[in-house]
């Protein structure tokens, strides 16, 4: 069991919707926080909206870095190292979404999705995993998506940076484990957060009629499950029905995924809620 009481955690993509629910539930649960994100004024002022009614747990520090780039995570690498506080848990929950079909999307705007989203977790979890092997402790957090199980139209750039990921964790998983560190990536579902306002391009951009409401997931709801994985050193979380389900017809029926992708496809341009 991972303990979360008076741990130090290193949250990234703090101020977006799954970091202010991470940063809510872990100072509820007595955590102490190192929180980033690339707008420090937007982070400050949404802890401190979290803050008038969470009494508990600590924030360390607020770090203001841009991730896109390896000088970015080596900043942020090196100004966590400068609190002289080990990091016992890092959560890499930064990341970015579009959509848009794969020849119609401007490279430089998916050139960037992939550092953010594989990337920078990739290169994060290098620099704080040779402190925790040294340390014979810790837990790497890797916040993926059903998207890195399931390739949605309209998303491969997306579903890439994501497979990836998931990859890198089932590989790290396997590498860090001899020296007590632990590995849990996680596969919500599209949920009640930014990512579902994403830039979108080109001729799907044209036809997408917006997210059927019906198939959105409460942020809260899905980082509970997903601190509880944390807790548990579940390797795979998926923190809600709908990825679970999905998951296990991607993994026992898999002939029954392209009809799911179609109809699927088909509420996203018809913007049906039923």
């Amino acid at each position: 069991m991972t303990q979360l009481s008076q741990k130090v955690i290193l949250i990234t993509g703090a101020s977006g919707g799954f970091g202010q629910q991470l940063t809510r539930q872990l100072l509820k649960a007595g955590s102490r926080l190192i929180l980033t994100d690339i707008n420090e004024a937007v982070l400050r002022g949404r802890v401190a909206e979290i803050q008038q009614e969470v009494k508990t747990g600590e924030i360390l520090a607020y770090l203001n870095v841009d991730l896109a780039t390896r000088e970015g995570c080596e900043t942020l690498y090196h100004q966590v190292k400068a609190l002289d506080i080990p990091v016992d848990i890092l959560i890499n929950n930064a990341g970015i979404g579009l959509f848009g079909r794969m020849d119609e999307v401007p490279s430089e705007k998916w050139e960037r999705l992939m550092q953010i989203n594989l990337l920078t977790p990739m290169r994060l979890s290098s620099l704080f995993a040779a402190d925790m092997i040294a340390r014979q402790q810790g837990h790497i957090v890797n916040i993926s998506s059903l998207a890195g199980w399931v390739g949605f139209g309209g998303m491969a750039h997306y579903a890439a940076s994501k497979f990836g990921l998931r990859g890198f964790s089932e590989g790290l998983f396997n590498e860090v484990k001899d020296y007590n560190v632990k590995v849990t990536a996680v596969y919500p579902f599209f949920s009640r957060t930014p990512i579902l306002e994403s830039e979108q391009y080109g001729t799907l951009a044209k036809e997408f009629q917006g997210f059927p409401e019906d198939l959105v997931t409460d942020p809260a709801d899905v980082m509970r499950e997903t601190i509880q994985g944390i807790v548990r050193n579940q390797l795979h979380v998926f923190p809600d029905k709908t990825a679970q389900r999905i998951h296990l017809i991607k993994r026992y029926f898999p002939q029954l995924i392209d009809w799911i992708n179609a109809r699927f496809g088909r509420r996203l341009k018809s913007g049906d809620s039923q």
